[in-house]
């Protein structure tokens, strides 16, 4: 059995205040919450305030992006040995936002995601195809090139300490949520690719989330489908009330 994951993205939300409040009422909502991970990644410079919130409890805190140079003359990025050191013990690679925006490509998404396993992180690396793609059929062909040139170039043992996330870009926060078929579909391609690549083992053990307008009312039925292992949640996720109901689906 797959352990469920439920991460949470805050994207560009929370000042440390907030960020604090948060767990106030979020970490006594889910302290008795058994047999699944939990993941918060905030921005950077609320991630101090969000370990000192989750110490000792069963909430894990991760990045939303890192750079694959472990230190030097490059302004603005953060390593993944700092946000080890910061605390963290996950870390979000190839967001769709970081594609879309910050010219992210599957070969960063590579050299990233083998910096953060060497440094220790978990990484969840995102895939996921646009609207006009999907409408044009090409959701297998992009999984599959996404998959190609972001991760199938690990190793098995690097692969091992890979979570996948499956984010249709036409589902962010837009309120248009994949039905549990249409990601159920999604999750098999990818782990058909995974298979391909690293063996029926592997496909088996590896934990694919859903993520896309996920919220309370709609987490049960997109978890009940055997390929989906977890969601990673957006707006939902800003709200501890709202973010804990998601976690003890």
């Amino acid at each position: 059995m797959r352990k469920p994951l439920m991460a949470g993205n805050w994207k560009m939300y929370k000042n440390a205040g907030e960020t604090a409040a948060f767990f106030d009422t979020f970490r006594p909502a889910v302290e008795k919450t058994a047999g699944r991970d939990i993941v918060l990644c905030p921005v950077f410079v609320n991630i101090p305030a969000a370990v000192a919130a989750t110490a000792g409890s069963n909430i894990g805190i991760g990045g939303q992006n890192l750079y694959w140079v472990r230190e030097g003359a490059f302004t603005g990025e953060v390593a993944a040995p700092m946000l080890k050191a910061a605390g963290c013990s996950w870390v979000l690679v190839g967001h769709s936002e970081r594609r879309q925006y910050f010219g992210e490509t599957d070969e960063s998404v590579l050299k990233k995601t083998v910096a953060a396993l060497e440094a220790g992180l978990n990484p969840i690396v995102c895939v996921g195809e646009r609207l006009q793609e999907r409408e044009a059929g090409e959701t297998a062909a992009v999984l599959q090139s996404q998959f190609t040139g972001g991760i199938a170039g690990l190793t098995p043992q690097q692969f091992a300490g890979v979570v996948i996330a499956y984010e249709p870009v036409w589902a962010i926060g837009t309120g248009k949520t994949a039905t549990p078929e249409i990601a159920s579909d999604a999750h098999k391609v990818i782990r058909q690719a995974v298979a391909a690549a690293f063996g029926a083992e592997a496909a088996s053990a590896v934990r694919i989330l859903y993520g896309g307008s996920v919220k309370p009312d709609n987490t049960a039925t997109l978890m009940a489908k055997e390929d989906i292992d977890g969601v990673l949640v957006g707006g939902a996720s800003l709200d501890p009330k709202s973010f804990a109901a998601i976690v003890n689906y």
